[in-house]
């Protein structure tokens, strides 16, 4: 049975200029991947939060991932924004133009701070992080491929999970691709299932990529294996919490 904490809570719409604010700089400061979508248009693009100026009620977004957006952005039409922060569901829509910028060393685009911001606490779903010295070796593969890149388990729940890599794997992997066959070493047997991509970052500094993957049209089976593995971490984790009580 789940707490109350973890089930789902309804959306709720923030208007307060500070509460708009405040929830734009949490995207900014964990550096959280947002994704827009132009109205009436299917592609999805990945950009970030790079300054919230709450006094000029100003945003900057960072540049587009693929670029080619920009032509939407620079005719005025309408997009959404949405973006994950600890399960909470952080959207809004932008009706009014921004202006792009290539002036500096990073391009990017400035507008308005949104009027109203959807905060939805979505997750119903305990996510699982994995101790660094317990990662699980994965495998993502799949037609649109060329091979198996390798990475490294960092925490999983019954949706989906967040991945390691080593190097810049940007050029390889496409943001809202299938990809058939995944595939993690669990402590009780490999699993597979196809995922598809929600989330790419690379982080320069640690020459290290990071991925969000969902699991799409997982079967019971698999889904099974995968709460089993949560519900091992999350017993795992509390009887650690236990054993600090002692300290």
């Amino acid at each position: 049975m789940l707490d109350a904490q973890d089930a789902p809570q309804p959306p709720k719409v923030l208007t307060t200029p500070m509460e708009i604010a405040s929830n734009l700089r949490m995207l900014q400061e964990s550096h959280d991947p947002l994704i827009i979508t132009f109205n009436d248009r299917t592609q999805r693009f990945q950009s970030y939060m790079v300054d919230v100026d709450r006094d000029n009620q100003l945003m900057t977004l960072d540049e587009m991932v693929p670029r080619d957006g920009e032509r939407f952005l620079a005719a005025g039409i309408p997009f959404r924004v949405e973006g994950f922060h600890d399960g909470v569901r952080i959207a809004w829509e932008c009706n009014t133009p921004l202006s792009i910028d290539d002036s500096g060393s990073h391009r990017c685009y400035h507008g308005a701070l949104p009027k109203e911001v959807i905060y939805h606490q979505r997750r119903n779903a305990f996510r699982a992080a994995l101790k660094l010295a317990h990662l699980v070796d994965v495998n993502v593969a799949g037609d649109k491929l060329g091979k198996a890149i390798k990475g490294k388990l960092l925490d999983v729940s019954a949706t989906g999970c967040k991945l390691r890599f080593e190097g810049d794997i940007s050029e390889l992997i496409q943001l809202g691709q299938v990809y058939e066959r995944f595939s993690a070493a669990l402590p009780f047997g490999h699993m597979t299932t196809p995922v598809e991509l929600r989330h790419l970052y690379f982080e320069e500094r640690l020459n290290i990529t990071f991925a969000g993957m969902r699991f799409h049209n997982i079967s019971g089976a698999v889904q099974r294996q995968v709460e089993r593995f949560v519900y091992q971490l999350q017993r795992d984790a509390r009887r650690f919490d236990k054993d600090d009580d002692f300290y």
